[in-house]
């Protein structure tokens, strides 16, 4: 029986009974008395498991005046890919947080993560050593633009921002209600109404130059309205659905591009010829026009028009480069 499996009977011999003496856990694990003294205590130190000793019933049990006991369970016998990523991608953001606000917490939200990294011999320094996140294209931004962003969202109050649109090369001010941040592709952007323009808008953080908090309160916008604006098309640069780009990709280029997914509601097929045809829904084609060219040769738009026209025009600039 391994380390794991021995937690895991523990658990079960806690759950079971009021209290379970020392020498059942021998009995029932077939281990030494200073192996399950070890297992008690990795348990509780390592994996903030509520485990007391209970003098008037001679036996170990969960403390159930313990805020811990309600929460606690064992993780897996390891985690899976989602899990594994979902835990080092916190573990990342957390280390690139600059001091501020949240400073003081930190450091012991970012203790609690590593010790459910942890499992049997498996420290956390050895998990983050051996499995790494790599965050590209990510963009620095003052970390003091985001706390007052922040305090301002959750305490539901205006902003005025000055913004840098980098596509015309302009700044604007602008009055908005914060409705909610978002990591996106490594970098954060801020979902809100903006009141010059009357409608949703994203402003990302990094091209925020200026940012004070408004007297007024913001305006409340349903959830249900800014999933159909923000995640119902392609994208940070999305709006309300307006087109379908459908994408055909070569056979060698579908045995990755299958297994993608672009977009919760995306279609696929495979046509006669075994090429892979994607269909996206979206409304602005910023991002996707950046996703389409990366595939270089490998992808051709069948349609809308426009979008075929564009992809053209910027492979034909790019060639001007090399003549």
């Amino acid at each position: 029986m391994d380390r794991i499996e021995r937690f895991y009977r523990i658990d079960t011999l806690l759950q079971s009974r009021r209290a379970t003496p020392l020498a059942l856990m021998i009995e029932e694990l077939e281990v030494s008395r200073a192996t399950i003294k070890r297992d008690l205590e990795y348990l509780r130190d390592r994996l903030c498991a509520p485990i007391i000793w209970d003098r008037a019933l001679r036996g170990y049990r969960y403390d159930t005046t313990s805020e811990d006991n309600e929460r606690f369970a064992l993780p897996g016998l390891w985690f899976n890919a989602s899990e594994a990523h979902a835990l080092l991608t916190m573990d990342a953001l957390l280390s690139q947080l600059q001091p501020g606000l949240l400073g003081p917490h930190i450091e012991p939200l970012r203790a609690r993560i590593r010790l459910l990294m942890e499992t049997g011999d498996h420290s956390a320094a050895e998990v983050i050593k051996r499995i790494r996140i790599i965050s590209m294209a990510s963009r620095s931004f003052e970390s003091k633009h985001f706390e007052v962003i922040a305090s301002a969202l959750l305490n539901r109050q205006r902003l005025l921002i000055t913004h840098y649109n980098r596509r015309n090369d302009e700044h604007h001010e602008r009055e908005v209600s914060p409705q909610r941040l978002i990591h996106y592709r490594g970098n954060w952007y801020l979902d809100a109404w903006c009141h010059l323009r009357n409608d949703l808008r994203s402003f990302a953080i990094d091209a925020i130059e200026q940012v004070e908090p408004g007297n007024n309160k913001a305006r409340h916008v349903s959830e249900k309205r800014l999933d159909e604006t923000f995640t119902s098309s392609y994208g940070i640069f999305s709006g309300k659905q307006k087109y379908k780009a459908v994408l055909r990709f070569t056979p060698q280029s579908a045995r990755w591009v299958s297994h993608e997914q672009w977009h919760p509601q995306q279609q696929s097929h495979y046509d006669e010829q075994e090429h892979y045809v994607l269909e996206v829904p979206y409304a602005n084609d910023t991002e996707l026009v950046m996703d389409i060219l990366r595939h270089g040769a490998d992808c051709e738009v069948v349609g809308p028009a426009d979008l075929r026209n564009k992809i053209r025009q910027q492979l034909a600039n790019a060639i001007k480069h090399y003549t």
